[in-house]
């Protein structure tokens, strides 16, 4: 073999190693970008606001401070970490209600503070009355006490009365699921 030969074989070898070098970094480059980028397992997901839809009404999410989540885990029949988005609390209490998984105590429910836009627990969270909010369900939530806020239960039940008062019969009205009829 000459020297011209075995200096070729040499430059190819040395440049596999390199094609390779540079396959694994850039696979172990995308790795990290993945990893970082999942939503996390519990709390609240990522809103990608002016774009994603409320799972109840299916109007857009939009207003930063009356927003709602509840994330279902897998032991109540979904995949662990499937978050459900929602434009009002009423929608979400609404929708909730009508889940054959809603008394589940591993279930999240988050809703935005109406001061700060900051995600807090729905169950400690105290609600005030007479907020402008996207569905008219005039509940503002907020970390702390105040005078003549509610708790969660009394949110739901506030919930439950604008229903009955929108309502031309004076019952709630909960849409039926997809592909059933009233008739």
């Amino acid at each position: 073999m000459s020297v011209g030969h075995q200096r070729r074989g040499a430059f190819v070898a040395l440049r596999r190693r390199r094609q390779l070098s540079r396959t694994v970094c850039i696979l172990f480059v995308l790795g990290l970008l993945a990893g970082c980028s999942a939503e996390p397992e519990t709390g609240p997901a990522t809103v990608t606001w002016d774009r994603d839809a409320c799972e109840r009404c299916r109007m857009v999410l939009s207003d930063r401070h009356y927003g709602a989540q509840i994330r279902v885990p897998a032991s109540e029949g979904r995949k662990w970490g499937q978050v459900y988005k929602f434009d009002d609390i009423g929608c979400a209490v609404l929708w909730m209600d009508q889940q054959p998984w809603k008394e589940g105590p591993a279930i999240e429910i988050w809703v935005l503070d109406h001061r700060d836009g900051q995600w807090i627990d729905a169950r400690t969270a105290h609600y005030v009355t007479g907020r402008t909010t996207p569905m008219e369900y005039g509940l503002g939530a907020q970390r702390d006490p105040a005078p003549g806020t509610l708790s969660f239960e009394q949110a739901i039940a506030h919930v439950y009365e604008v229903e009955k008062r929108f309502s031309a019969d004076g019952q709630v009205n909960i849409p039926l699921p997809i592909g059933v009829s009233d008739r």
